[in-house]
């Protein structure tokens, strides 16, 4: 395994056979933002804590450059914190909360505040230096936090949560803002999240975590077209989720180099062609259903339509069927995922 930032093997416990993590293994390359995605009691903050040396592992390695830092305690690893709150000193100024890191490194105080004003042009702060934490709005919160960790050149940066405080029409102006920060200073980052929306549209990559097991590690476009379970399809939207014994009968198609590793097809609601007749196609498998039931998602409307397959999800732009009206569903051969 080759990274910048390596995981072998951790393994956390806090009683004996109640594993929080178990065997995790994962490679961040220098410079990636790699976004740990999970829900709650996934393992993500034990994980973050393990890496920033605030808990040791049972089992495994941390390694960070090269070097193995899994002894070292949190002062000694060089990495930088963004914290959930920001845990911005209240009694301090903007200014002396982003030099506190270098304060503490007995900087000379000229050049922290050079340093300082560098950050502060970069991140939009200038005019803020004087203000106090509790002047600011969020965002501004967030960019002096960001700031403060910065300053000190860490090696990894780790963020926890950072956009869960931030008003949510505010959060995808932010995203961007804080995925152009980080790679303008190329920095190695580990951004935590349960939000899928912070995790697509900051990470390079994303690695889902499910009951302390990295279930999935990919790009967000291959994620999302070519999940590899069925936990990962369910948790990133897949609406339909088949057994592959229930539909392997109806392909026409060899499915059979599948079946030994994989128990089911996901199928997205986005997929599927609506149709009063069948599709004359072989790129489409048509079922024959009844619509069950019809709800409304904002700019679509959304059809569950009873099948010999089951139950399945499709959308639609436009209420062209009544409940109980039968209707064929067309699934594009292109569009069946396979999962473990």
């Amino acid at each position: 395994m080759m990274g910048y930032l390596i995981l072998d093997g951790i393994t956390y416990y806090y009683q004996k056979d109640v594993f929080v993590l178990r065997n995790l293994n994962l490679s961040v390359n220098k410079g990636e933002i790699m976004v740990l995605l999970g829900e709650s009691g996934s393992g993500k903050t034990t994980l973050l804590k393990i890496i920033t040396g605030f808990l040791k592992p049972k089992e495994g390695r941390i390694i960070i450059d090269g070097k193995d830092v899994t002894n070292l305690p949190p002062n000694k690893r060089d990495i930088g914190i963004v914290f959930q709150n920001y845990a911005l000193f209240p009694h301090m100024s903007v200014l002396d909360n982003i030099i506190y890191g270098l304060k503490i490194r007995k900087v000379p105080k000229a050049e922290a505040i050079k340093e300082a004003k560098e950050l502060i042009d970069l991140l939009n702060l200038s005019g803020l230096e004087n203000k106090r934490p509790s002047q600011l709005s969020g965002g501004q919160q967030q960019r002096v936090a960001i700031a403060r960790a910065l300053i000190i050149k860490p090696r990894i940066l780790l963020m926890d949560e950072p956009m869960s405080n931030i008003d949510p029409k505010l959060r995808s102006k932010l995203r961007t803002e804080t995925k152009k920060i980080l790679k303008t200073y190329n920095i190695t980052t580990i951004y935590v999240t349960h939000d899928q929306d912070d995790a697509f549209e900051i990470g390079d990559r994303i690695a889902i975590l499910h009951v302390g097991v990295i279930e999935n590690v990919d790009t967000p476009k291959n994620l999302l077209d070519n999940p590899k379970t069925t936990y990962v399809a369910s948790f990133i939207g897949y609406e339909n989720i088949i057994p592959i014994t229930k539909i392997k009968d109806i392909l026409s198609l060899s499915i059979d180099e599948h079946t030994n590793s994989c128990t089911h097809v996901g199928i997205k609601a986005s997929s599927i062609k609506l149709s009063r007749e069948p599709l004359d196609s072989n790129d489409y498998i048509s079922l024959r259903g009844h619509v069950n039931l019809i709800s409304y998602k904002k700019d679509k409307i959304s059809y569950h339509i009873s099948t010999s397959i089951g139950m399945l999800e499709a959308y639609a732009y436009d209420e062209f069927l009544k409940e109980g009206e039968a209707v064929y569903v067309n699934i594009s051969r292109r569009s069946l995922v396979f999962l473990k």
